[in-house]
């Protein structure tokens, strides 16, 4: 027992934990259902790959660099840390990461509903989990969600290599036909090495908000080479089960009923399309169900912990658990009326408007401003 704890508060804490709580905000909602990886890069076909690898390399960056600033000046909550890069401009960045963390709820609850239609339960029982166990772990605090989020990385990674594994069996041989052909076909219009780098660029700034949400674990960070290290495994798990969904999406790249611009929860359809939609769906929603709680209790937490860091600011006490659990309920409820306008139309409207507002308040600051400050740190080995 004594070799674990030091395990998970040395090197697994140090350098795999904030990855792993990145992954785990990110991977929820149209992500998980595989909606976000058609979006951002699928529906390019034969080229969607540069868009994922534009992803995987802008979250290792950026992870990089937010977590060595936080290391720098020991600032542990995203206001302290964006009023390094941006200065007086911090409220900007309150108000859109609030927006991005409802619509991030918004549509978790959506997808939730979706899945738990598709495996013939009531819609509206899927939200009623959501909101328990969400106020339950938020409830329990960081210790826990460090714990439950460690264990869904696990679950998640063992599904997606299992259904990946098994679409490939089925349907493999469309890949090689995608790329053969160098299929673009679902994309209405020409696709471009330049697009589908934008659109991994802007996939990474509506999602740069996922990063501060595990700083509650950065305290661990004493040297630059830690900061160096998880970000390059931050990408890493982010990406890799991105390329995972995408190249089972090009098994069915050319059916729209399955991989089309309609479709809310595409690995759904995958798994019945070549399974019959039998112990392997139920085990999915599991999966799927446990990232969507998770990305859902990441934002959450950011944003009891943004409360709690003005209130400490100004002198008072942290917030009351009853305190807790008005915002986790408010939160929630605000993100399941939202949820009612759909996936499709959260992901390619609602994330697009707010990725250019975080390309202006954090991608370029924190990349100009903020790198230029890690450069010139004197206290950096």
């Amino acid at each position: 027992m004594k070799k674990f704890k030091d395990f998970y508060e040395g090197g697994y804490a140090k350098y795999v934990l904030p990855g792993v709580l990145l992954q785990s905000v990110l991977i929820g909602g149209g992500y998980a259902t595989g909606r976000e990886i058609y979006s951002y890069g699928a529906k390019f076909g034969a080229m969607g790959w540069i868009s994922g690898l534009t992803i995987g390399i802008g979250f290792a960056l950026f992870a990089f660099l937010t977590f060595e600033i936080y290391r720098m000046y020991k600032v542990y909550d995203y206001k302290n840390f964006i009023k390094k890069v941006i200065g007086p401009l911090w409220p900007v960045m309150d108000i859109l990461t609030v927006l991005i963390a409802i619509m991030l709820i918004a549509v978790m609850a959506a997808a939730t509903g979706s899945i738990f239609e598709q495996v013939n339960l009531p819609n509206i029982l899927g939200s009623v989990v959501i909101v328990l166990i969400c106020g339950l772990l938020n409830f329990k605090g960081s210790k826990m969600i460090e714990k439950f989020e460690s264990i869904g990385t696990i679950l998640l990674y063992g599904g997606y290599i299992l259904f990946t594994i098994v679409v490939l069996v089925k349907r493999g041989s469309n890949i090689a036909t995608v790329f053969s052909n160098m299929d673009t076909s679902a994309y209405d219009g020409k696709v471009t090495i330049l697009l589908c780098i934008w659109t991994g660029i802007l996939y990474v700034a509506y999602n740069i908000n996922a990063i501060p949400m595990g700083m509650f674990s950065l305290t661990r960070q004493t040297k630059r080479k830690e900061t160096i290290w998880s970000g390059i495994i931050a990408g890493l798990l982010m990406v890799i089960p991105w390329f995972l969904s995408y190249f089972a999406m090009m098994c069915f790249y050319g059916d729209p009923s399955i991989v089309g611009a309609d479709v809310e929860t595409p690995w759904t359809k995958m798994i019945v399309a070549v399974n019959g939609g039998t112990a392997l769906l139920v085990l999915f929603s599991v999966v799927m169900g446990w990232t969507l709680v998770e990305t859902a209790t990441g934002c959450i937490h950011m944003i009891i912990d943004r409360f709690d860091v003005a209130l400490v600011e100004k002198g008072h006490e942290k917030m009351t658990d009853a305190r807790r659990g008005i915002i986790t309920v408010v939160t929630l409820v605000l993100a399941l009326i939202l949820s009612r306008i759909g996936v499709v139309t959260l992901i390619e409207k609602g994330y697009s408007i707010l990725s250019y507002g975080f390309i202006i308040f954090y991608l370029l600051p924190t990349l100009l401003i903020g790198g230029y400050k890690i450069i010139r740190y004197k206290g950096a080995k």
